[in-house]
């Protein structure tokens, strides 16, 4: 017999556990099912999110910018240090119990908000049920009014370059390195690529990034992107793109990775290969045939604005359907969700999805490209502020990057924000707040930021925009 419930989530990642924390919340029996575990068999939730992903690596991000500071910036400030040495198995501990912490407190978060957990592999059947199978073989079923699909995403492999989860890895094996590799090689020089070969990089290794795109980071807002390019070349990152990789050895010396470009066929030996050429939708096995929801040939689900699937109150959000493979991005839409089941009417603005790389610099940015709105034939005015001339940035000896605040030449009203500096995921916030709430640069401008802070860069690249900012020059008064 079924057990009976008003929601049932497959998955316990961000956009999973949040839909079933905000349903039990609104007074809806929830149950949320997810099949990892640890060696021991006991539930580990969190996704990939918090195990495997976002909080890990930026805990090595953290851990090894300090390291690289430590080694080449203190002396500048007056500070020196002596003896300075790196413990790879307790950086690795440190990260580990920052997931441990993390993923304890999402169980009881759910427990205390009264959410059952089931631990096994959930594949949805006609008639919204839900066949789940644990890992003894057992099989019971749920049955839920309404059903929030949240499976997450993979890693992609690559025929050319198969892993052997030792030489060859992908990113979550380069999370758990036990030493720094003297040569690294990283197949992909996207968000993944670029703040994994950064973390080894940084701590010792000699990185070479292979991109097959012709551009660098072409999401990106073109002028942030030249800049990074920049900045990352200079800190040692070797970049090479149009290299398409073909095939790729295991050999004595290494891995031996070979590759197209525009001079032909290349070969390059690394000590550890990380392929990070994007994700994909954890799909498989989920839907039956005959359950009435419809899966596109890329593995997404397919739904409508509000995350409605093709089969009446079956859902789907975060990583498996439409849209940036972004757990911020995810958790709002399981929030959403979960709302909207309860008889709420909320709206997740596409739109002011932030985007965040956490190299350092980082880079960030909300809304359209300067290109993108050029050519949809959308008249712009951009305004540009170079944090070398932040009075803060300079006291803190973090002057590298930019930030460029976009607006309609019409209505003045912000299109889009691109930065690229410290503590741009933090900065970021502000200029989604003032485009959910249909700014324009002049009121940016007009309002009253703090000082010294990063954020007057925000403030006077708005001012930037109709040729008023203080603290850079201008060819004439306006």
């Amino acid at each position: 017999m079924s057990k009976q419930f008003e929601v049932a989530v497959v998955g316990a990642g961000p956009a999973g556990y949040h839909a079933a924390i905000r349903a039990a919340q609104l007074g809806l029996k929830t149950v949320c099912i997810d099949r990892w575990v640890d060696a021991d068999g006991q539930a580990v939730l969190g996704g990939t999110c918090l195990n495997v992903g976002c909080i890990p690596s930026k805990a090595l991000l953290d851990t090894s910018h300090k390291f690289s500071q430590a080694q080449s910036e203190f002396e500048a400030l007056g500070i020196r240090t002596q003896g300075l040495a790196l413990d790879v198995p307790q950086m690795q501990r440190h990260k580990d119990t920052i997931v441990q912490n993390l993923t304890k407190g999402v169980s009881g978060l759910l427990k205390s908000n009264g959410v059952e957990v089931v631990t096994g592999t959930a594949t949805l059947q006609a008639g919204k049920l839900l066949q789940v199978t644990n890992r003894d073989g057992q099989v019971s079923t749920i049955a839920a009014e309404h059903i929030i699909l949240a499976p997450g995403s993979n890693p992609v492999d690559i025929p050319a370059c198969a892993r052997d989860d030792k030489m060859i890895v992908d990113s979550t094996g380069a999370l758990a390195f036990a030493a720094v590799p003297k040569t690294l090689g990283v197949i992909g020089a996207g968000v993944i690529g670029l703040e994994l070969g950064s973390v080894w990089g940084r701590l010792g290794a000699k990185v070479v990034l292979l991109e097959a795109m012709p551009s660098f980071l072409p999401t990106a807002d073109e002028q942030v992107s030249k800049e990074a390019l920049k900045l990352f070349k200079k800190q040692g990152l070797e970049i090479r793109l149009g290299a398409k990789v073909t095939g790729s050895k295991v050999k004595k010396s290494g891995v031996e990775v070979t590759y197209e470009d525009s001079e032909g066929t290349q070969k390059l030996t690394v000590d550890r290969l990380i392929v990070a050429v994007g994700r994909r939708a954890e799909t498989k096995g989920l839907i039956a045939q005959d359950a009435g929801v419809v899966v596109d040939d890329r593995g997404l689900i397919q739904v409508n604005e509000v995350c409605e699937t093709t089969c009446s109150g079956v859902y789907a959000v975060g990583d498996a359907v439409r849209g940036a493979m972004l757990a911020h991005k995810g958790m709002e839409e399981g929030v959403m969700v979960a709302e909207r089941i309860a008889g709420r009417k909320p709206q997740v603005n596409y739109e002011t999805v932030p985007w965040v790389i956490y190299t350092h610099p980082e880079i960030a940015w909300v809304g359209a490209t300067e290109a993108e709105l050029r050519a949809a034939g959308t008249a712009v005015k951009v305004g540009v502020f170079p944090l070398a001339a932040s009075g803060r940035a300079m006291a803190s000896n973090e002057t590298a990057g930019l930030i460029k605040v976009i607006a309609d030449a019409a209505t003045d009203r912000v299109l889009g924000v691109h930065m690229i500096g410290a503590h741009c995921s933090e900065l970021i916030a502000q200029a989604v707040i003032a485009m959910e709430f249909g700014s324009s640069a002049e009121d940016l401008g007009l309002t009253m930021f703090a000082h010294p802070t990063l954020s007057e860069g925000l403030h006077e690249a708005a001012l930037a925009v109709s040729g008023h900012a203080i603290h850079i020059a201008h060819r004439k008064r306006r």
